[in-house]
């Protein structure tokens, strides 16, 4: 009989290695088959965050890597072939298409990252700086190079930009919390990476950025907003026109991924166009919710 499967997607009845034990075996074992096939990746969010900037020395619940973007394809294969399994894709895993997610039996997910949402600067060039002050730290015996102390900071930041509410914990900590000389290497970091909208709408200062494209974006994803509100700002943001007609054209397409895993099995033609009608009915009732609540209550005038 098969066991409940955990929150890092193993079979809690076959593994009995506690949590943030299995995380750092997961880093060791990704950085064993980048190794393997030459490919540059840093280690990010997690067991590789500094100490400094996590006291409680959260281990998060899965593992997240930075790869060069050359190296995507041949770490995909490599993974593929050491027994990852693949969970969601790029296209579909997040609405930016950051991220590809695998399954290990044993080390439960790892997200491999192509680019960080809210960093403008190109991809290439982006990992390229983080790349350029890296350092090693040892993870279950095994060398992975993560990001400085100032750059794992400025990704914390950012992501708790498109986090839930509760991981806002770490704008406080890394940044509130900081230095002038801290809060002024990241600054300067944001800048390089032209991050600016992004790091503003979860430190603060979001509305310097009103006439920005990419302010109603950040505004919806750190704020909350309808599904609708969050399309629509993303065809706001895109660079050019044939950057926002992909967004358009992707827009109403089911998002299968997603799908299987709400079903817990592979659809079918039918589950696909059942979703695909559900969804216009549910932006309907989406919009009217978010209408009411812009209204509010009407006050009774007797």
């Amino acid at each position: 009989m098969s066991g409940e499967v955990g929150e890092a997607g193993v079979d809690e009845s076959q593994v009995s290695v506690p949590l943030p034990v299995r995380l750092r075996f997961g880093h060791a074992a990704v950085q064993r088959v980048a190794d393997q096939v030459g490919v540059d990746l840093l280690h990010i969010k997690g067991a590789s965050v500094d100490p400094s900037l996590r006291p409680g020395a959260y281990s998060g619940s899965d593992v997240d890597v930075l790869v060069r973007p050359s190296g995507v394809v041949v770490l995909d294969r490599a993974l593929r072939a050491h027994g990852w399994q693949l969970y969601s894709t790029f296209e579909h895993g997040s609405p930016f298409g950051h991220a590809q997610t695998y399954l290990h039996p044993a080390w439960g997910y790892i997200d491999i990252h192509r680019y960080f949402p809210g960093i403008r600067l190109d991809p290439d060039g982006a990992f390229d700086v983080f790349w350029a002050d890296r350092h090693r730290i040892e993870i279950a015996g095994v060398g992975c190079d993560v990001p400085s102390v100032t750059a794992q900071a400025v990704l914390l930041v950012l992501n708790a930009a498109r986090s839930a509410k509760g991981a806002r914990v770490d704008v406080v900590t890394v940044w509130h919390d900081a230095d002038d000389a801290r809060r002024d290497e990241m600054l300067q970091l944001v800048g390089r990476l032209h991050a600016d909208v992004a790091f503003a709408a979860a430190a603060g200062g979001l509305e310097r950025y009103r006439n920005d494209r990419e302010y109603r974006l950040w505004k919806v994803v750190s704020g909350g907003g309808s599904r609708a509100a969050e399309w629509w700002a993303r065809i706001r943001a895109a660079p050019d026109t044939r950057a926002a007609l992909r967004i358009v054209m992707r827009a109403p397409l089911v998002n299968v991924d997603h799908l299987a895993h709400r079903l817990g099995r592979t659809p079918t033609r039918g589950d696909i166009v059942v979703e695909f009608l559900r969804r216009p009915v549910f932006a309907v009732v989406e919009a009217v919710r978010s209408a009411i609540r812009r209204v509010g209550p009407r006050r009774v005038v007797r």
